[in-house]
């Protein structure tokens, strides 16, 4: 028999948040507070609470106030967006589902339940008794909330879903958006609206989580920022087509949502199977930086656990291109290993045909014609040089022009007999063919059984255009196609269990929850230009921790923009994230050399504060100014940038402030340049007289770059003072970094 659930509220608490959901009455359950942490409240308490929260009936509304639950249901009266939407051949579209069960923590709940953090777990059947819906809450230990729903056909018609979109309700303040755009080499470009009437719509059909994506949509407090008003997030944990959605009804009611985009007749469910939703995540904070420690909380628990001790790498793209040669290739593994680079990475060019872009994509067999006696010289000579050694991949994709494409040109994704447009000379290998699947995975597990390979690069260089099954006379394949790329990624972890793996999609297009799940890194961009980096570096963030970041040091003109920059720059802004290198060494002057050893050295000595701090961001400074930095968990250290972007306005920049630190504590605060110092450097007063190796310089010799590390002996500081006052910033020019060293006193 079903427990009875008819009395069921349920508060939830943890890191500061709490959840109040109303399970009452056999609806589903909705939630009827999520935000700041509440007191811990009675049952009494809870009831009247819950009854309180119910709005008034509308004029020309349904008789009783429609409550937009976890997953809304039209048949309760609701006209926004339905969380379901599916038929049984256009027949049962408008399921009034009834819970059965509610468990928390796998114990059942029948009457008011406070917890700490949980897991919740209802079950619920339609009134027709032909679909079962299981419903999961869980609020995490660091204050996150997610959920996702399985839904199950238990009759002998076929039922289509069409849109399984999960929903979390924001209160009528959260009224200003903000989520993101972008494009290849430009990704996570903040932009924000009004949240009015209507719904707010972001859907991503592109097969991947794109570099346009919403990333994460956020609602809050008009004007709020990094440290300050209330913000509440949602995010789809799905690297294939999603949604993410914002939506207000004409009686005030808000929601924040997201889930898969499902694709026509893509889920079709035969008598006991299941369909399963992405975990959509949930965020609430005070500011755009108590969002985002939320999802680095959940992040950094994962298992395996990723250590911020993270080596530095050197990856060949940007140096050698498809111009594979192995002297070339073993001399740049020596002169990374001279300047201190601990992981070394052999980009696209080392198989099958593949001398330029247009041929052997998806013949992962090493080249005889450039490596004829395999990569054995240059995988020895890496590890030799006491460097792991890492390979790229394009396991998802084919060239036409390749031995796999002629083979099986069945196994290539298409809508038609035609095979779609192609993009980057390349189409879609479909791994949701099993045949297609084993024939990837064999050549991926037969090249980590040869060579002692510690680091996978993962590329994915086109969107899905017309992504179906060919062998399915076209039905769409991306929903299946996605769960196969996570399939293969834990089966070849689980035999390889040390082998890191990075997320690279044309640079950062497929960022998320989901893939990092399977995934110890992410690439992202592919664009290393450090002006357009500070930005991209900056929101990232907004739901990763750096340590999951690739973050590079390019050569003093960028690939993909021409710009030029100082190396103080590059490696002022490349340090918060995993460091590598992207540059050919063979090029670089010995003053280059130096300066590089010195940024590297400087990294290694504080990257476990630079890969496992607290981020912050600050507000308050021009567009053209980004302050941002990391704080030891303990709040006893800091490293802290100014970059200036753009323009020199204003001149000089405003108030150098803090957050973060310990409001009570006196910090020293120095600036350090391990290099040469920022071009145009005038210094304010408070950081003291400076030396350069010891002696004794003028400060007009800094304007044009000091040769040899510069100390200052900076000042201390009470840390409200540095939050509330700030210091004086010092003159530099655009496209410049200042670094400081922030150290507790006492």
């Amino acid at each position: 028999m079903p427990t009875d659930s008819r009395d069921s509220i349920l508060q939830l608490t943890a890191a500061g948040v709490s959840v109040l959901i109303d399970a009452k009455g056999g609806q589903l359950p909705a939630i009827v507070h999520w935000g700041a942490g509440l007191p811990a409240l009675t049952a009494r308490q809870a009831e009247t609470l819950v009854g309180a929260s119910v709005p008034v009936t509308s004029s020309n509304t349904v008789d009783l106030p429609p409550r937009p639950g976890l997953l809304p249901g039209h048949h309760s009266g609701w006209t926004g967006r339905p969380g379901l939407r599916g038929s049984f051949g256009g027949i049962g579209w408008s399921p009034k589902f009834r819970t059965q069960t509610v468990a928390l923590n796998g114990t059942p709940v029948t009457a008011f339940t406070s917890s700490g953090p949980g897991l919740l777990e209802i079950s619920a059947l339609d009134d027709a008794d032909r679909l079962r819906l299981d419903l999961t809450l869980e609020l995490l230990p660091g204050g996150l909330l997610r959920s996702r729903a399985q839904l199950t056909n238990l009759c002998d018609e076929k039922y289509t879903v069409e849109d399984l979109a999960l929903s979390f309700p924001i209160p009528s303040e959260a009224t200003e958006l903000l989520d993101f755009a972008g494009n290849h080499n430009y990704e996570r470009i903040p932009q924000r609206g009004t949240l009015r009437t209507g719904t707010h719509l972001r859907e991503n059909r592109k097969g991947r989580t794109g570099a346009d994506s919403a990333y994460i949509l956020h609602a809050g407090t008009p004007g709020f920022g990094f440290g300050h008003g209330e913000v509440w997030a949602v995010h789809t944990a799905w690297s294939g087509n999603h949604q993410h959605y914002a939506e207000r009804v004409f009686t005030g009611e808000q929601l924040l949502g997201g889930g898969e985009l499902l694709l026509p007749g893509e889920i079709r469910l035969g008598r006991g199977d299941s369909y399963t939703s992405p975990w959509i995540y949930a965020s609430y904070g005070t500011g755009l930086d108590e969002v985002a420690h939320r999802f680095h909380t959940h992040v950094r628990s994962r298992s395996p656990q990723v250590s911020a001790e993270r080596p530095v790498t050197l990856n060949v793209w940007e140096a050698v291109y498809f111009g594979h040669d192995e002297d070339k290739l073993i001399d740049l593994a020596e002169r990374a290993a001279a300047i201190g680079v601990e992981r070394y990475v052999l980009d696209d060019g080392w198989f099958g045909s593949r001398r330029d872009d247009t041929s052997g994509l998806g013949d992962w067999v090493v080249s005889p014609d450039v490596w004829p006696t395999g990569l054995h010289p240059l995988v020895d000579r890496v590890h030799a040089l006491g460097m792991q050694f890492g390979l790229w991949f394009e396991p998802e994709m084919a060239n036409p022009d390749s031995d796999v494409a002629r083979a099986h040109p069945e196994w290539i994704m298409a809508a038609r007999t035609e095979w779609p447009v192609e993009s980057r000379h390349q189409q879609v290998l479909n791994l949701g063919i099993p045949e297609a699947y084993e024939h990837v995975k064999k050549h991926i597990l037969a090249l980590l059984a040869e060579y002692p390979i510690d680091y996978i690069k993962w590329d994915h260089n086109r969107d899905l255009i017309e992504a179906g099954n060919q062998l399915e006379a076209g039905r769409p394949g991306v929903h299946a196609q996605t769960l196969a790329f996570y399939a293969l990624l834990e089966e070849i972890r689980s035999l390889h269990p040390e082998l890191e793996i990075e997320s690279c999609s044309s640079g950062g297009a497929r960022v998320d929850l989901g893939v990092l799940e399977h995934t110890d890194r992410v690439w992202v961009s592919d664009s290393i230009d450090p002006h357009d980096r500070q930005t991209m570096l900056r929101w990232t963030t907004q739901l990763l921790p750096p340590e999951y970041m690739g973050s590079h040091i390019a050569s003093g003109r960028s690939h993909t923009t021409g710009r030029r920059h100082d190396l103080a720059f590059r490696a002022g802004t490349a340090i918060f994230g995993h460091l590598g290198v992207e540059w050919d060494l063979a090029t670089a002057s010995e003053e280059e050399l130096n300066s590089l050893r010195r940024w590297i050295a400087f990294y290694k000595q504080e990257r476990s504060l630079l890969l496992a701090g607290d981020v912050v961001r600050m507000d308050g400074h021009d567009s053209s100014i980004l302050v941002h930095g990391v704080v030891s968990r303990n709040r006893s250290r800091a490293i802290f940038a100014t970059a200036a972007l753009d323009s020199l306005y204003p001149d000089p920049a405003g108030r150098l402030k803090l957050r973060g630190l310990d409001p009570d504590a006196t910090y020293r605060v120095e600036p350090v340049f391990p290099g040469t110092t920022p071009s145009g450097l005038q210094p304010p007063a408070w950081w003291g007289q400076p030396t350069a190796a010891g002696q004794a310089i003028r400060p007009t010799s800094l304007r044009g770059g000091a040769q040899d590390d510069v100390i200052f002996p900076g000042g201390s500081f009470h840390g409200s003072v540095l939050a509330k006052v700030g210091v004086a910033s010092p003159r530099i020019h655009p496209d410049q970094v200042v670094l400081y060293r922030i150290t507790k006193i006492g």
